[in-house]
Formats: structure tokens, C-alpha cells, sequence
């Protein structure tokens, strides 16, 4: 059990290495919010990759086999969020941040924790590419383990994924206390970035519908 406690960490930090939608939001996160709505777009992103872990090991890759159009759908789907939120990420500003300012009050900061955590897992869940790696990935490693090991590997990705979210919170932060004023260029070229990713998955689902059809 704890052997799969270790793999399943050892996954989950990796497959957040890549840079990605979900890296790319937690940054913005951090620059143009706070820490704590950062860690709460990792946290998001980590439970969908928990979740994500959970189907593989479950073994729904014949279930995709069986439904090849569900893929480029959400590729598509994926896509027109991944581009409003570029477009709205590229023309914020970040808050301001000085020691005169009070701290939002607990409902406000309740809220863009709430929509950070909920943005985490919205970023994972629609990217058909995290479904398949996952199933991929864990269905090579757990597929058909007891429950107490599968469960042991699901914990372990989900707390190396945070972890590793946890890790480009913090960088992110410090960056942003560093760069001072000049960090509305990270904003933009985070803005941008996303917009890139968006565009990718449309021409994902453009080149799929091309190709086979609907």
C-alpha cells in the first residue's frame, strides 16, 4: 500500500511538471490575485487529477474506444473556455497590493477561493488530453489492484499533483513581490499564453471532425 502511496506521488508530480493550461492558471492566479487563490486553483487541479486517476484505475479506456466522438467535443468545449478566459486574463489588471490596503473581507475571500478551486478543476476536467493520460498512465500501473492500493495511488497522485501546484504558487508569488509594478507583463503574456492553448484544442477538434467526421 504504501509502495503505491509513493508511485502514485511520484506520478502526480510529473505529470504536473509539463507546462499546461493548469500551470499557466495557477500562475496568473498568483499575479493577478493572491497566494491563497492559487493554491486554490492547484487544489482544484488536484482533485480533478485524483478523480481522472480514479476512471483510469477503473479501467474506462474501452469506454472511450466505444465513444471516440467524446474527446474532440470537449476538446472543442476546452478550447472556447480556455479562449474567453485567455482574453479576460489578458486584459485584467492585478489587484492592487499594499500594506494600506485592508484585507478582503472572509466572504469575499471565501468566493475567489471558491471560483479558484472550481476554475482548478474545470481546467482538468474538460481537457480530453488529462483523460487520456490518466488512463493511459494509471491504467498501466493500477488497473486491477485491490481497493486499499488503488485508493493508496489515488491519494498519492492527488497530493503529488498539489504539491507540485503548491510548489509553482509559491515561485509565482515570489516572483510577483520581486518584479513589483512590472508584473502586468506576466498577466498578458499568461493571457496570451492561454489563448494559445485554446486555440490548439479547437484546431484539435476542427482537424478530428476533418478527418472522420461527426
Amino acid at each position: 500500500m504504501l509502495s503505491y502511496l509513493a508511485i502514485g506521488f511520484t506520478i502526480g508530480v510529473l505529470t504536473g511538471v509539463p507546462i499546461g493550461p493548469l500551470n499557466v492558471a495557477v500562475i496568473d492566479a498568483a499575479y493577478r490575485h493572491n497566494f491563497q487563490r492559487a493554491l486554490a486553483v492547484g487544489l482544484g487541479g488536484a482533485t480533478a487529477d485524483g478523480l481522472y486517476a480514479t476512471l483510469g484505475i477503473l479501467g474506462v479506456g474501452p469506454l472511450l474506444d466505444r465513444h471516440p466522438n467524446v474527446p474532440p467535443i470537449l476538446y472543442a468545449v476546452s478550447g472556447l473556455v480556455l479562449l474567453v478566459y485567455g482574453l479576460v486574463t489578458a486584459r485584467a489588471q492585478p489587484l492592487a497590493q499594499s500594506p494600506e490596503v485592508p484585507l478582503p473581507a472572509p466572504q469575499t475571500n471565501g468566493q475567489h477561493i471558491s471560483a479558484g478551486f472550481l476554475l482548478g478543476i474545470a481546467l482538468i476536467v474538460l481537457n480530453p488530453a488529462a483523460l487520456v493520460t490518466w488512463v493511459v498512465i494509471v491504467g498501466s500501473y493500477a488497473a486491477g489492484v485491490d481497493t486499499y492500493d488503488g485508493i493508496a495511488c489515488v491519494v498519492g497522485i492527488s497530493i503529488g499533483s498539489f504539491s507540485w501546484f503548491l510548489l509553482v504558487a509559491y515561485l509565482a508569488n515570489h516572483g510577483k513581490r520581486m518584479l513589483g509594478a512590472k508584473a502586468i507583463w506576466i498577466t498578458r503574456i499568461v493571457g496570451l499564453l492561454i489563448i494559445t492553448y485554446g486555440l490548439f484544442s479547437l484546431g484539435r477538434a476542427v482537424h478530428y471532425v476533418a478527418t472522420n467526421g461527426l
